[in-house]
C-alpha cells in the first residue's frame, strides 16, 4: 500500500502527488475539481504506473527517489518543530498529569519511565483488570512530552499472529500472485526513522500469547537497546532487494502480559533478557483508588467494603499453592462509569467475580458458594 506524508492533509498531499505524476506522463488533470472518490482514483492511477516502472518494489511517496519527484521542502517552522521532536501548538503531557485518576505511586511511574529510557523495552505485567492497558497511553505520551496518536502504534498478540504480519511477508494478489508486503513494525520504524528526536511507542498487547520467536524473527537481535540504529542492519527473511533493516534507537516497545491466563507459556528467557519487567497489583486499600472513589460519589461504607472485601479475597488467591498472586482481582472491576450503588456492587459480584472464582477453584464449587456469599456482605 503506498504511504503519504501523514504530517499534511490528506487532499492537499494527494493533490500534490496526482498533479506532479501526471504532469511527467504528459497529463494535466483538474485535481481541484475532483470529490474525494475522483482523487483516490487518480491517485491510485498514479500508484499502478508506479508498480510497473518500479516492478517487485514497495512505493513509498515520502521517501526518496519518489519523494523528489513530487514534495517541495517543508516550510521552516514545520522543520524546525521536526528538528526539535515537538510541536509547538501541543500541550505538555508531564507525570503530573498522567498520574490524575491513575492508582500507582509516582515512584513507581517514574521507575518505569527511566526503564523505556534506558532500555527501550519494557513489559507490563500483572492480573487482568489492574490498568495495564489505561496506563500505557499515559506511558507513551510522558515519553513522547505530548498527547500525540501518530507516534504511537498498538496491535495485540495472538496464536495466529505470526513474522509476516508483523515484520515483512508475501501476500495474495487479486491477480492471484503474490506480493512483498511490509508488516505493522516494519512500517512503524520507517515513520520513526523520519523524526529521529520524537520517541515512537510500539505498544503489544497481551504479548505472551504469540509465539513470540515467531513473530520477531531476526529482530529479537535488532530491538536490543545496543543494537539500534543503521550499524547493526541486517537483511530480513523475505528481502530479496539487498536492502537492510534495523530498529531506530527512538523506537521503545511496550508489553502488556496478563498472568492469569493458564493457556500461556511463560516469556522465553531470550525474550526475558531484552524487557525490563514491571508488576502492576491491585489498588485495593491504596490511597488513590479510595479517593477516586469517594469522588465519584460511592458511600464511604461501601468503599470500606469494596477495600475489605477483595483485600481479603485477593489475600486468599495469593496464599492458594494453585494460583498466586498472578491471579488476584484487579480494581478495574470497580471502577464506575456512572453511579454506584449497593445494586452496581452486587451486580459486578454475581456476573463477574463469582464466574471467575468458579474457573478458579472448579473443583471446589461449595468453597466458591461461602466465598462469594461473604463478598456479598
Amino acid at each position: 500500500m503506498a504511504r503519504i506524508n501523514e504530517r499534511q492533509p490528506l487532499p492537499s498531499i494527494a493533490d500534490t502527488i496526482v498533479k506532479a505524476f501526471s504532469a511527467e506522463s504528459g497529463e494535466t488533470p483538474d485535481v481541484e475539481s475532483m470529490d474525494l472518490i475522483d482523487l483516490d482514483k487518480a491517485l491510485q492511477a498514479v500508484v499502478t504506473r508506479l508498480q510497473d516502472e518500479r516492478p517487485g518494489e514497495e512505493i513509498y511517496f515520502y521517501e526518496p527517489p519518489l519523494k523528489d519527484r513530487w514534495q517541495d521542502d517543508p516550510p521552516p517552522r514545520r522543520r524546525r518543530a521536526m528538528s526539535s521532536g515537538t510541536d509547538p501548538d501541543r500541550k505538555p503531557y508531564d507525570i503530573t498529569t498522567a498520574l490524575t485518576d491513575l492508582f500507582v505511586e509516582e515512584s513507581q511511574f517514574r521507575r518505569i519511565l527511566h526503564s523505556m529510557e534506558r532500555r527501550k523495552n519494557l513489559i507490563l505485567q500483572g492480573p487482568p483488570g489492574v490498568g495495564k492497558t489505561f496506563i500505557a497511553r499515559r506511558i507513551a505520551w510522558c515519553l513522547i512530552g505530548h498527547k500525540d496518536s501518530r507516534s504511537i502504534e498498538m496491535v495485540q498478540f495472538h496464536q495466529s499472529y505470526a513474522y509476516e504480519d508483523f515484520v515483512q511477508g508475501y501476500r495474495p494478489t487479486e491477480t492471484g500472485g503474490f506480493t512483498l508486503r511490509n508488516g505493522v513494525f516494519f512500517e512503524f520504524c520507517k515513520r520513526a526513522e523520519q523524526e529521529p528526536k520524537t520517541p515512537f511507542v510500539f505498544i503489544i498487547d497481551e504479548i505472551n500469547r504469540g509465539n513470540l520467536s515467531r513473530i520477531f524473527g531476526e529482530l529479537l537481535m535488532l530491538i536490543e537497546a545496543d543494537k539500534r540504529g543503521p550499524d547493526h542492519a541486517i537483511a530480513l527473511t523475505y528481502d530479496n532487494a539487498g536492502q537492510r533493516f534495523s530498529v531506530p534507537d527512538n523506537v521503545h516497545l511496550l508489553g502488556l502480559m496478563n498472568t492469569a491466563d493458564r493457556s500461556l507459556a511463560i516469556v522465553d528467557y531470550a525474550l526475558r533478557r531484552r524487557f525490563a519487567f514491571e508488576t502492576l497489583d491491585p489498588a485495593f486499600r491504596t490511597r488513590q483508588f479510595r479517593e477516586f472513589l469517594l469522588e465519584a460519589d460511592v458511600d464511604r461504607a461501601l468503599v470500606d467494603r469494596i477495600d475489605g472485601n477483595l483485600s481479603s479475597l485477593n489475600k486468599r488467591i495469593r496464599d492458594d499453592k494453585d494460583l498466586g498472586p498472578g491471579f488476584k482481582i484487579g480494581h478495574s472491576y470497580f471502577v464506575p462509569e456512572d453511579s454506584a450503588d449497593e445494586e452496581w456492587y452486587l451486580g459486578i459480584i454475581e456476573m463477574q467475580i463469582a464466574p471467575l472464582l468458579r474457573e478458579y477453584w472448579f473443583d471446589r464449587p461449595e468453597q466458591v458458594d461461602r466465598m462469594v456469599e461473604g463478598l456479598r456482605q
